[in-house]
């Protein structure tokens, strides 16, 4: 069994320390993963083998990757204020963890609002990243001193004009280009040109203040190419403000959808280009963006039991227990092509079987509908039941989206929290 660790143990306590007496964090156990257990796949047979009966699946949740991503992050766009959004996965462990590495957060709701601040996060640390939001939930940030947020409407302005007069406005954009993403939010939100003029005059006539513009390229395969467009045409929003004598502009929102790897190198190049191009010259500019998938999504990895199995000739049919209802709701909503490795954990294999061997399968979720399928005409070895599918990357707009059906509860499945070096995950490859 891999060893708990707690503050001031080594060889962790010089980096470890601060996150583990952070809220979420503290108390709990965090366990450090090494190549002599065998990482993180070691971790996981240690859990199901101290609970072999145990039915439900679980995630594992790698602080080290959290820690490694704010690093990249600090040193790839060092000019950019992380807020992380918390709709992405609201898991308390990952915003404790975010928190004490010094991001600020970016909330969509009172609901998200009211997780972060029971973290212990300063109000001024949230940005209010909704372009429309109900009353009551406009008077809640007011009442607790959360005084930024996002518009791209007249409607928007009268309402914070009266139920929050004194937030301070970033106006919404439209990017110019379409990315390409899997999820464009151009339909939903941002203004458009033509309508920027008369937006920031609606604002000044409600004596409300303009501080910046904020915008999102779309979450999930952008064309970073598109920060170029976007970020111009945040520039041409703040010399229009100064040609309407508003007050001057000081913050930028360059929003999210940055993913982890070479992505985020390719993407942080184009970002800093366009910043240098069209801010270069500007002082007192702050500049933000709205990273979720980023730190989740390869911080968690999901651990499922086999609890069904059917044989037609070549075909190998497998039953879950979980499924597109809950974390793996993301091949649905997200378009992600989920993948898995076997752990062979059943007593009924034979110790000269060929685990080369694979069939062609189908992997179900547990729930009664047909569309509760997981993985369709993929290679796997012979499985029993009670052996294990693991599930890499799965931290992304997976629980925030989960649900209850047929009784099945994505929130009452348990995360476990571990720590792994650099070294240790360059070499686990067995994703």
């Amino acid at each position: 069994m891999p060893s708990i660790i707690a503050a001031g143990d080594e060889p962790y306590s010089f980096s470890l320390n601060p996150l583990l007496s952070a809220s979420g964090v503290k108390g709990k156990p965090v366990t450090s993963l090494s190549q002599e257990t065998d990482g993180l796949f070691g971790y996981i047979q240690s859990v199901i083998n101290e609970k072999p009966e145990t039915d439900s699946p679980f995630m594992v949740l790698d602080l080290g990757v959290v820690m490694d991503l704010m690093d990249n992050w600090s040193r790839l766009l060092p000019t950019v204020q992380p807020f992380y959004a918390v709709k992405c996965n609201p898991n308390p462990s990952l915003l404790g963890t975010l928190a004490a590495l010094g991001s600020s957060f970016d909330c969509a709701s009172k609901s998200e609002i009211e997780t972060v601040l029971s973290l212990g996060v300063s109000p001024d640390r949230i940005i209010y990243a909704n372009p429309c939001k109900s009353v009551s939930h406009v008077h809640y940030a007011a009442s607790v001193g959360v005084n930024v947020t996002t518009f791209d409407s007249k409607e928007e302005v009268e309402k914070i004009r009266k139920w929050h007069p004194k937030c301070q406005l970033l106006l919404r954009i439209k990017p110019p280009q379409d990315s390409g993403a899997r999820n464009s939010l151009g339909l939903k939100y941002g203004a458009l040109q033509e309508e920027v003029p008369m937006l920031l005059q609606a604002a000044r006539d409600a004596e409300l203040t303009v501080i910046g513009v904020s915008f999102h390229i779309g979450s999930g395969g952008a064309d970073a190419k598109a920060y170029h467009g976007a970020i111009a045409a945040a520039k041409s929003v703040f010399k229009m403000a100064s040609k309407l004598d508003m007050q001057k502009m000081h913050v930028l929102d360059i929003g999210g959808g940055f993913s982890s790897g070479t992505e985020f190198g390719v993407a942080a190049v184009h970002v800093n280009d366009a910043l240098e191009t069209n801010f270069g010259n500007d002082e007192g500019i702050t500049v933000i963006g709205e990273p979720g998938r980023y730190f989740a999504e390869t911080a968690f990895t999901l651990a499922t039991k086999v609890i069904g199995k059917r044989v037609r000739g070549e075909l190998r049919e497998y039953w879950i227990n979980d499924g597109i209802y809950g974390y793996l709701n993301c091949i649905i909503l997200d378009f992600v092509r989920v993948r898995c490795t076997p752990l062979r954990c059943s007593s009924k294999h034979e110790d000269d079987v060929d685990e080369s061997k694979t069939y062609l399968s189908t992997v179900f979720g547990p729930t009664c509908d047909s569309l509760d399928t997981v993985l369709r005409d993929y290679q796997l070895m012979e499985l029993e039941l009670d052996d294990w599918l693991v599930f890499p990357n799965m931290g992304a707009y997976t629980i925030s989206s989960g649900t209850n059906f047929n009784g099945f509860s994505t929130s009452a499945i348990p995360t476990h929290l571990t720590y792994s070096n650099t070294v240790l995950r360059e070499k686990n490859t067995m994703f």
